[in-house]
């Protein structure tokens, strides 16, 4: 098996904090942990301007070599096949721009790319013309579940989707934005019908806006709020023909329930009992990480691209930007 070396860029939670204290035999939750258990990539070298948070990353991931900026990483004449970029949005720019000099062949960026659609855009176009391939976390493509369920809504096996409701918190381009990718992914391009009034629940510059919007089929798409600061939300119900699948927790549970013949109304179908599963939004990061692999050894296309998360913010944008001013009152 082919090595590649892989630079990561930023080492906070989703770098690898997030595993930090969780046994090897737990399924890895970041960047770093999901690569360190890949036989196929080597931990290479590291980037962070806090020296103690830097040195204590290397530590943890045994990674022989840091970095104050990439700068640096650029005069040491690293050469990594993978660059992870898992600094704050506000970084991302300068560090595509820079990471592009060390002639990776892939980034695997954090979601948002950047905090504008024009400037994620420009960022998107130029990877494709260095020949650099830009991967983007929008995680749930890699779910083995939520793969299955988009097989599953394609072959028509749960009938007709009727509507979709969400709920989630935490920024429309952050944490919604990751619901519109999901969303596109099951069922295709969305259109903005009308937004709600924003709420800045955790992000100054990232508020939770309500918004109702329609699939290419006409398909209703419900997407509500919860606060940020009470507790985490992200879930999305499903309305089929057949029955209805709600993802809970992020993607951790399942809620299914099939359409029955009704055990009290003669000649009428109702919903059954509902049965619980375990999600597989867990094994999202090794699946992740094997696709870059695959991408970067033998072609094999990437689950989710610059281009797929381009597309996710404009939606949300188109949000942004029709959502009702505090001062006024909602139809």
């Amino acid at each position: 098996m082919k090595l590649l070396d892989v630079l990561i860029v930023g080492c906070g939670n989703i770098a690898g904090g997030f595993d930090a204290n969780r046994p090897l035999s737990d399924l890895p939750l970041t960047h770093a942990g999901a690569f360190s258990r890949n036989p196929g990539f080597a931990l290479a070298a590291c980037v962070e301007p806090n020296d103690a948070k830097r040195e204590a990353f290397m530590a943890r991931w045994n990674i022989p070599t840091g970095f104050a900026n990439l700068t640096q990483a650029i005069a040491a004449n690293l050469r990594p096949k993978v660059v992870s970029i898992c600094s704050p949005t506000a970084a991302h720019a300068n560090d595509i721009q820079t990471a592009l000099a060390l002639k990776p062949r892939i980034i695997f960026c954090e979601k948002p790319i950047t905090m504008s659609a024009a400037e994620t855009e420009h960022w998107v176009n130029t990877c494709q013309q260095s020949g650099v391939l830009l991967a983007v976390n929008h995680t749930r493509r890699w779910a083995p579940d939520v793969v299955r369920l988009k097989t599953m809504l394609d072959s028509g096996e749960w009938g007709r989707l009727r509507s979709l409701n969400a709920v989630y918190n935490k920024g429309i381009l952050n944490n919604g934005g990751h619901m519109i990718d999901l969303v596109q992914y099951l069922a295709g391009p969305l259109t903005v019908l009308c937004a709600g009034m924003p709420v800045h629940d955790h992000w100054s510059d990232d508020p939770t806006v309500p918004a109702l919007m329609s699939t290419a089929e006409g398909v209703p798409f419900s997407l509500n709020i919860a606060h940020a600061s009470d507790y985490a939300m992200f879930e999305l119900e499903l309305v089929m023909a057949n029955g209805v699948l709600t993802m809970e927790n992020g993607g951790m549970n399942w809620r299914i329930r099939r359409t029955i013949q009704s055990p009290y109304f003669q000649g009428y179908h109702s919903l059954g009992p509902a049965a619980e599963t375990a999600g597989e939004y867990p094994l999202a990061m090794s699946a992740a990480v094997a696709n870059l692999y695959g991408a970067a050894t033998c072609g094999e296309p990437l689950a989710s691209n610059g281009v797929s998360a381009l597309s996710a913010q404009r939606i949300c944008q188109k949000i942004r930007e029709a959502a009702v001013a505090p001062q006024e009152k909602p139809i």
